[in-house]
């Protein structure tokens, strides 16, 4: 097929595009100056990841307690309301039965049921809760193809600053997590 000399070859393919720059520090001390010194240049789509909890570290990011207690004492609530509310139901207003003169309902009697589903209830409300706040089951995230990042749950420090933050550009950026005594520097690809 012939092609004129003016006609120019445009490829469709592009590469994937970054997601951010995750720098690796060589300590705790380093890494949480760092994360203070990237607070204060006034980045907001950023985090941690260490494999240990590193003391300071949130109030640094600035994040807010969570709700899941209240979410486990939700649930224990509920499954103590269900340990006495059902035999009260059952044995005291739709099937009453008199045996010995005891009482339809009785606290006492109704402790061993209360307790499990207590317990219960609240274990599965901390783990729902849990796996949906932190929007679990994941799959895929970027930093996975990062071969250095599989060091986060063993003793690497990581700080990642997402390419979606506002005041987010690859030079300036570079340069300042490189001027904050990181070790490595990788570009994240989506």
């Amino acid at each position: 097929m012939y092609m004129s000399e003016n006609v120019m070859m445009v490829s469709n393919t592009t590469g994937p595009e970054l997601y951010g720059l995750m720098a690796e520090y060589p300590n705790v001390d380093s890494l949480l100056a760092a994360a203070k010194h990237v607070a204060a240049e006034g980045y907001t789509c950023w985090d941690c990841h260490t494999p240990f909890p590193v003391h300071g570290l949130d109030k640094v990011m600035k994040i807010k307690p969570t709700i899941l207690p209240w979410l486990s004492l939700g649930g224990a609530l509920i499954g103590v309301f269900i340990g006495l509310v059902l035999p009260l139901l059952i044995n005291g207003i739709a099937y009453p039965l008199n045996f010995s003169g005891k009482p339809y309902w009785g606290l006492p009697a109704n402790v061993p049921v209360a307790f499990p589903l207590f317990i219960l209830l609240g274990v599965l409300s901390t783990v729902v809760g849990f796996s949906l706040l932190c929007g679990l089951p994941k799959f895929y995230h970027p930093l996975f193809t990062v071969k250095r990042f599989k060091r986060a749950t063993d003793d690497g420090l990581f700080l990642v600053i997402e390419a979606a933050d506002p005041r987010f550009d690859v030079i300036r950026t570079r340069q300042l997590l490189e001027s904050l005594g990181a070790v490595a520097l990788d570009e994240v690809k989506d």
